[in-house]
């Protein structure tokens, strides 16, 4: 039989287990990546329903995907800046659409222009330039089931390339 100390000490630790089970998960800062949108308004689509406005979530979603992936190929102190001058998403909404759902197709290619910056610890610039990124070849790179339901999986998959190429890892 189970003495009352050893059930309170039970009960202490599912309660106490329950609770840090429930705070979420810290969000790692990552202030060595900064992202801006020239006048995203211009874009020619970064929007989430036919002839709507730019898509706030959709900026998001693209600077928190630049900002993981470039985080981790940059030497200590160094900073990238990258402003945004004009995104087409992969897909498109077709008109007349209620639903807002975008129709991925080999004709909707993604493309990005950006321009970038990349000082070192003392503020010196390495690197910068213009690029513009286009994925001709988009639909046919093999990709997991899960990755393929992502939100702009192929935009993010193209941005990841470009880093990849422009900040290869050292070593």
């Amino acid at each position: 039989m189970k003495s009352p100390a050893s059930l309170l000490l039970a009960a202490v630790l599912v309660t106490s287990g329950c609770q840090l089970a429930n705070q979420p998960a810290p969000v790692p800062v990552i202030d060595n990546v900064s992202v801006s949108f020239q006048e995203p308004d211009n874009f020619t689509d970064v929007s989430d329903s036919f002839g709507g406005s730019t898509s706030q979530y959709y900026l998001d979603l693209i600077s928190e995907h630049l900002k993981k992936t470039a985080t981790g190929r940059l030497a200590e102190g160094q900073k990238l800046s990258v402003t945004f001058t004009d995104i087409d998403l992969a897909g498109d909404i077709p008109p007349g659409r209620t639903d807002n759902v975008r129709f991925v197709q080999s004709i909707y290619i993604p493309r990005m222009q950006l321009t970038f910056e990349l000082k070192d610890a003392k503020g010196t610039t390495l690197r910068q330039g213009e690029r513009r990124l286009i994925d001709l070849d988009f639909q046919s790179k093999m990709t997991s089931f899960m990755d393929r339901n992502e939100p702009l999986n192929y935009d993010k998959e193209m941005l990841a390339d470009w880093v990849k190429r422009e900040f290869p890892l050292k070593g």
